[in-house]
């Protein structure tokens, strides 16, 4: 289940690195929820739906110039995985560059993303999922 489940979390970055939504709705659960980032300008906000968050993705993706999050890496935490990320992006107007390292947690259940939380901060996401800074 776990080597599963982090395959499907890497489909996921794939599909919205190639900005594939259809295939990206397909990885989502119809109820899923991604909450605003911990730590970020969004925090406390929710958007649900598979339908809302490939919505959401792509006006992301189409207000800069350049945009891409890499998974640097993944761990496994039962049916969540933490995910450390690196975000690049570059204003469409501005030029401005940005390379933020983030985190996410990703909660799955019958093989499809049922909840997303991004952390600004790494160790919080570890933490979220029970793990300490130290592990694994």
């Amino acid at each position: 289940m776990a080597e599963r489940n982090l395959e499907i979390v890497r489909q996921v970055y794939e599909c919205v690195d190639q900005r594939r939504w259809d295939r990206l709705a397909e990885l989502l659960d119809p109820s899923v929820a991604q909450y605003g980032t911990v730590g970020g300008l969004e925090e406390g906000t929710v958007v649900h739906g598979a339908r809302e968050i490939t919505q959401m993705y792509e006006s992301e993706a189409d207000a800069w110039d350049r945009q891409r999050i890499e998974p640097e890496r993944l761990i496994d935490a039962g049916d969540r995985v933490v995910v450390f990320q690196r975000e690049y992006q570059r204003g469409r107007h501005s030029g401005l560059e940005l390379v933020v390292e983030t985190a996410a947690v990703i909660d799955l259940r019958g093989g499809r993303v049922v909840r997303m939380q991004g952390y600004m901060d790494r160790a919080a996401a570890l933490r979220a999922v029970g793990l300490s800074d130290e592990e694994p």
